[in-house]
């Protein structure tokens, strides 16, 4: 794996346009974290069917039409910086191929901030446009509002990268030792169900896997983590970062499925680092050469997320 195209990093006053791809959102929740984003001296503007539901799915934020059509445009938009996500759920897989990529293209580097659901959309970025994201904490997500610290570690990520350049975490090595490679992944459960969908990877030798889920029985990352090995995914791959797994069963029982399904590959794996669903969440930049440092507990960047 090479690393991506890193976009610019956001300037004081910078506009960031805040879509909904998957589920719909609260307005009160959005209009907090739009509150948190003025305070880092950003000026947001919400597409126009951010607070929108689906007449019929009322799990989708709108029509898969107008989800699209938000976030082309913020895309698009000459004068938006970044698309920063308001929240998850599920739909973004509706929409990504209503997009249209070259107009995507031509828009150049954008900066593009979310995870869970919108693993859809890393995926689909990284395969058509060859740009780093970053899975990090969405605007109207109850975790974000209510966590200093997410708020602070997704500010330096876009604002001043370099003092982010090496992401601690309190987790513990699975498998010790040090590896070096490309990060990739996002939520397990969408990385697996993307699987032979046109933005699918074939491969990842050399990647950094990061990987992190919520509300799914053990059996059922059991599941998607043999779907992973017997794909061939994780052939060759240098390394593995487990981010939070909430609501997902007694942790000593993933702990031994994490041991039994991932130890075998002979690569430094390292536990409960501290990105994704659980609070207090990091922004984990995706498409970075990194090294991993599982018995520290470090993922140091080779540069900065962001130009």
């Amino acid at each position: 794996m090479r690393p991506l195209v890193r976009p610019p990093r956001l300037a004081p006053g910078a506009r960031v346009a805040v879509v909904a791809p998957s589920g719909p959102v609260r307005e009160e929740r959005l209009a907090a974290g739009l509150d948190v984003l003025r305070g880092w001296d950003l000026e947001p503007v919400v597409a126009p069917h951010a607070l929108d539901r689906h007449p019929g799915f009322p799990y989708l934020a709108g029509t898969d039409a107008d989800r699209a059509a938000d976030f082309q445009a913020a895309w698009c938009a000459p004068d938006v910086a970044a698309v920063l996500c308001a929240r998850g759920g599920y739909g973004a897989q509706r929409m990504v191929d209503l997009l249209d990529w070259e107009a995507l293209r031509a828009a150049g580097p954008k900066v593009l901030v979310g995870f869970s659901d919108i693993t859809a959309l890393h995926e689909a970025v990284a395969a058509r446009l060859g740009l780093v994201t970053l899975y990090g904490p969405m605007v109207s997500a109850l975790d974000f509002l209510k966590s200093t610290r997410a708020q602070q570690h997704l500010r330096a990520t876009l604002l001043e990268p370099e003092s982010v350049r090496t992401i601690a975490s309190t987790g513990a090595a699975l498998v010790p030792g040090r590896a070096r490679g490309v990060t990739l992944g996002g939520c397990l459960s969408m990385l697996t169900t993307g699987l032979g969908t046109p933005d699918a990877r074939t491969g990842a030798r050399g990647g950094l896997l990061v990987i992190e889920d919520v509300g799914e029985d053990v059996y059922r990352i059991d599941r998607a983590l043999t779907q992973l090995l017997r794909s061939g995914l994780l052939d060759g791959i240098a390394g593995i970062v487990l981010g939070s797994w909430e609501r997902c069963g007694p942790y000593e029982r993933l702990r031994e499925l994490f041991t039994d399904r991932l130890g075998g590959l002979g690569v430094p794996v390292v536990e409960e680092f501290g990105f994704g669903h659980g609070e207090g969440a990091l922004t984990i930049p995706l498409g970075v050469g990194a090294e991993l440092d599982a018995d520290a507990g470090t993922l140091t960047l080779d540069g900065t997320a962001l130009t």
